[in-house]
């Protein structure tokens, strides 16, 4: 699969305008036909990281934002690897959170719930460059959307 081009910026809020642009108030959808919602607060999350390893997000990372235009084109890809994210509060796989992989170890991590319809949809949670959680990642299961939808209607009203 060809690599698409990172993207160069001088500045974090460069960056910031493209996510905004793109994202926030663009029209976002998985190919299978999940609309992804993009929250401009997410912009820390996703292009911050930890240097202290203590969980705050403190530094600005070049290698994140670089992939902005990745986050996008994993989401929509039709051959991008679908797995059911980890939770780590309760230690266990969960298929409401969903991880997409197309382009080297780049993993987008959206998570799912139903709209008023009873239909699916996202919102971004992060992405990230996952160089020493790959192999990991790749073990999780594969992402099920008949799971998924079973977790999200337990106690849901009809």
């Amino acid at each position: 699969m060809s690599m698409l081009p990172l993207v160069h910026y001088e500045c974090v809020d460069d960056y910031r305008a493209h996510y905004l642009r793109k994202y926030c108030r663009g029209n976002i959808q998985t190919a299978d036909g999940i609309r992804v919602f993009f929250k401009p607060e997410s912009f820390e999350h996703a292009f911050y990281e930890s240097t202290a390893r203590d969980g705050r997000k403190n530094a600005f990372s070049l290698i994140r934002a670089q992939r902005i235009d990745w986050i996008g084109a994993t989401i929509e890809h039709p051959q991008a690897t679908l797995l059911a994210g980890w939770m780590k509060q309760t230690r266990s796989y969960d298929h409401t959170r969903r991880v997409a992989v197309v382009y080297e170890d780049f993993v987008v991590v959206i998570g799912l719930r139903l709209n008023a319809h009873g239909t699916l949809k996202a919102n971004f949670v992060t992405c990230y460059q996952a160089d020493n959680s790959m192999a990991k990642i790749r073990n999780s299961p594969a992402w099920d959307r008949a799971a998924c939808l079973r977790a999200l209607s337990v106690g849901r009203q009809p």
